[in-house]
């Protein structure tokens, strides 16, 4: 309930003991038939976090962050093992890519709540599904390899600690029973009237679908997930 998204941090550093902590519950996470569908890259040089910054939407504190790791749905590694001995598999298509990216995220989730337990603030990093051929150069990424989240961590200074969480919408409009519920104009006004705040309904909606939804690296976004998919479609 406390945790929120942080991109300002402090000089502190995250001791070593921390990361380990942080990366042990991310491996102990939830994961489909215990495969640990997943990789994770931690990310150490500066280099290397200064150019994510700069293909992940030019987000500089992104390559100041104190602890940065990828995480990557990984098909890969137990298709090479089911070659190397013998069982002739198929090769990894799409449902197996969505299994594995639900994984991943279960553990990327597991990261930032063992973070957020020893006082580390996190955020998630989208973009990192972006730019799929330079994403791909920079972190060696093979075939059947996705990289699903990208987490940056750091102790939050006394502005993000008081800064306000965006309100979520009410339950009702999220939990339904049984089934499906699709609401209409009104339902869908009052389920997102939170987020608008004080603001205009309309015209907010209208600038946050020009400002994400139609924008020019949700695009982006769209095209390079398809490149990475034409690995799981052939």
């Amino acid at each position: 309930m406390e945790r929120k998204s942080v991109r300002v941090f402090t000089d502190r550093p995250i001791q070593p003991e921390e990361v380990s902590a942080i990366l042990e519950a991310a491996v102990n996470a939830p994961t489909a038939g215990n495969q640990q569908l997943y990789t994770i890259i931690h990310v150490t040089d500066p280099q290397l976090k200064a150019q994510l910054a700069e293909t992940c939407d030019h987000q500089p504190f992104i390559a100041t962050a104190p602890l940065v790791m990828v995480f990557c749905a990984d098909c890969r590694k137990w298709y090479r093992a089911f070659q190397e001995y013998g069982c002739d598999p198929r090769k990894p298509g799409v449902g197996d890519l969505m299994l594995a990216v639900s994984d991943t995220n279960i553990a990327a989730q597991n990261a930032v709540v063992a973070a957020q337990s020893l006082g580390i603030g996190s955020c998630y990093i989208g973009d990192i599904m972006e730019n799929a051929e330079q994403q791909r150069k920079l972190l060696s990424l093979p075939p059947y390899v996705f990289p699903a989240a990208m987490l940056v961590f750091g102790y939050p200074t006394a502005q993000q600690l008081e800064r306000p969480k965006p309100p979520r919408s009410q339950m009702h409009h999220i939990v339904h029973e049984n089934s499906y519920r699709d609401m209409d104009a009104g339902e869908l006004k009052q389920m997102l009237s939170a987020k608008a705040g004080a603001r205009d309904f309309e015209n907010w909606i209208q600038a946050f679908c020009n400002r994400k939804y139609n924008s020019d690296f949700s695009q982006e976004m769209t095209r390079s997930v398809q490149v990475y998919l034409e690995d799981f479609q052939e």
